[in-house]
């Protein structure tokens, strides 16, 4: 098979997955006969190919997706203009926090918060797909250990946690979420694809100590229902000792 051909068939693979396409999916189209510094330089050739359309070629966590661009969501809403569930400001302080501080236990979210979170909280986080437990930590009680999962940083638009940008503290959380909501790089969705993580909600997420659980001011964003579960991200820095299991890496990324 010529180059020409393994782009046409890698392209059309792409378009009509209905998830990310990770390398080694890739590379069974092909019957591993095509390694992966080929596969990205045909994804490079594509990502230029596709630069002045409306629809763009990105690498995210679970792997490569095709996806609109940002500047054409006002107009791909209008074909469906249903209310968003809302998400409160406290469960976008948890989730600012699992994000910046993991992997944590509930615990730990309280220290940082000031009150106490809820069970309904860290399950709303799970059942949307951008949390899971990773294992335990070794202490009275054995509290389980968050993470943030792939989900969460293909709604982002991310391919690694390393792309989130560094903080001082839990505090500066919202405002990072802020400047990546600004990122003239992070997409937005094509029709009937997962939507993005709200990051307009995670603005306010990093609050002063001391806010309330109660849902007042709760905060909008456009999701669709809960997808599958899915394994969580590894952390950094994690202590092998204090963690039961954890996951594999992300192994494919972006050329």
């Amino acid at each position: 098979m010529n180059t020409a051909e393994a782009k046409r068939v890698l392209e059309t693979a792409l378009i009509c997955a209905s998830a990310p396409l990770p390398l080694a999916e890739m590379k069974a189209l092909f019957n591993h006969e095509i390694g992966a510094d080929t596969l990205r330089r045909l994804l490079d050739e594509l990502v230029n190919d596709w630069q002045d359309r409306g629809v763009e070629l990105v690498a995210l966590a679970s792997g490569w997706r095709f996806q609109s661009r940002p500047e054409l969501r006002v107009y791909l809403d209008r074909l469906h203009p249903e209310k968003p569930p809302k998400y409160s400001r406290a469960a976008m302080e948890t989730l600012a926090i699992v994000a910046y501080r993991q992997p944590v236990t509930r615990g730990d979210i309280e220290d940082i918060r000031g009150v106490t979170v809820s069970s309904q909280i860290v399950k709303q986080l799970e059942d949307r797909g951008w949390i899971d437990a990773i294992g335990y930590r070794e202490a009275p009680g054995r509290p389980a250990l968050y993470a943030t999962t792939r989900q969460f940083l293909d709604d982002l638009g991310l391919a690694s946690l390393d792309q989130l940008p560094p903080i001082d503290g839990a505090e500066s959380a919202a405002r990072s979420f802020e400047a990546l909501a600004q990122a003239p790089e992070l997409p937005d969705l094509l029709e009937g694809a997962q939507a993005s993580l709200p990051l307009e909600a995670l603005q306010e997420a990093a609050a002063p100590a001391g806010t309330s659980e109660a849902p007042e001011g709760a905060l909008s964003a456009e999701v669709p229902p809960a997808p599958p579960p899915q394994d969580p991200l590894p952390t950094v820095g994690t202590d092998p000792a204090a963690v039961e299991a954890a996951p594999s890496t992300v192994n494919d990324k972006p050329a």
